[in-house]
């Protein structure tokens, strides 16, 4: 059994259509999915990934008007990354950032890649990470219905940045649960002081499929808010390799939720010993098995348990207008 790589990122947001006008408008990804928050249903749950919504290029958000702002700290889901094809895209992306305003760095160095850091309107940590022709896990199909250039477009979801006080404790359960493997190392771009940020790396290895990790021991506990990263999901090839992984998990004696069936995806969440949520996620059914590759995102999509009570999810939701 092996993961795959990144399945899916999922943030916090206080506001939906500030958050669509910029991953959409903004970032050029595609709406692929509408819906609630399975576990509190008046909460909007959007997917914004490739033009198809394949696994591995999801980025997705729960909605929490009035929700307060991320205190940053350690045991926590730092930055997400977004993969692009070539450093020229990351060229093409600075002068973008420059005419819509966005917070941004220019071209830095990470895991022996070029890349470049920015903000969303929320404070929300991402870096574009270039591919430059980098084997390894494939990336996702550009977004037509967008102006941003198919040769520039975001493809993929990158490495995940993990600040913890106690680095040990996840790379045991990365290696010795979910069977990643060290990849090397790089300085931090905190400067000098500070440790090596590690990195980690499943399957076949490259920007999809690593975990990087920071240590610090200076900060509190992050206290979680808009912008702040919720869990990172991994990915598991089908339904039948989720079982395996449901007893897995089961065996180390870690308390976890046991097999989730969120009918896009077969999910598993536990904490990891620093506090971080993990979640294992099947690449099937997938996001097109309730609608149509060309009208994914359209309309607002319960899964079957949840359909019986659309009326009443519907009545209870804000109104939502995204276009």
């Amino acid at each position: 059994m092996q993961l795959l790589g990144i399945h899916h990122i999922s943030i916090l947001t206080g506001s939906a259509e500030k958050n669509f006008e910029f991953f959409t408008k903004v970032l050029g990804m595609r709406l692929v999915k509408k819906s609630v928050n399975q576990d509190d249903t008046s909460c909007y749950h959007l997917f914004y990934g490739d033009g198809k919504g394949n696994p591995g290029t999801e980025v997705t958000f729960f909605d929490i008007p009035g929700l307060g702002s991320t205190h940053e700290g350690t045991s926590s889901i730092t930055s997400t990354s977004l993969r692009v094809k070539s450093t020229e895209s990351l060229k093409y992306w600075g002068q973008r950032f420059e005419q819509y305003g966005v917070k941004h760095e220019g071209i830095e160095q990470r895991a022996n890649r070029n890349t470049m850091a920015f903000e969303d309107f929320e404070g929300t940590k991402l870096i574009l990470v270039a591919d430059d022709d980098e084997e390894g896990v494939a990336a996702g199909e550009p977004w037509e219905g967008t102006d941003v250039p198919a040769e520039h477009a975001i493809v993929g979801l990158g490495p995940v940045l993990l600040t913890v006080a106690r680095p040990e404790r996840t790379e045991r359960v990365l290696t010795e649960v979910l069977g990643f493997r060290h990849a090397g190392s790089y300085p931090s771009l905190l400067g000098e002081g500070y440790d090596d940020v590690e990195v980690y790396a499943t399957g076949e290895g490259g920007a999809g499929a690593e975990v990087h990790i920071q240590k610090r021991t200076d900060l509190p506990l992050e206290r979680l808010g808009r912008g702040g990263v919720h869990h990172v999901a991994f990915r598991i090839p089908d339904e039948t390799e989720h079982a395996k992984w449901v007893d897995r998990i089961k065996e180390t004696g870690m308390m976890n939720s046991g097999k989730v069936d969120r009918f896009y995806f077969k999910a598993l969440y536990f904490r990891e010993p620093n506090g971080i949520l993990f979640e294992l996620s099947s690449d099937t059914p997938g996001f097109d098995v309730d609608e149509s590759v060309e009208t994914l995102g359209e309309n607002l999509s319960l899964p079957p348990f949840l359909e019986p009570k659309r009326e009443e999810i519907e009545a209870k939701l804000r109104p939502l207008t995204l276009d």
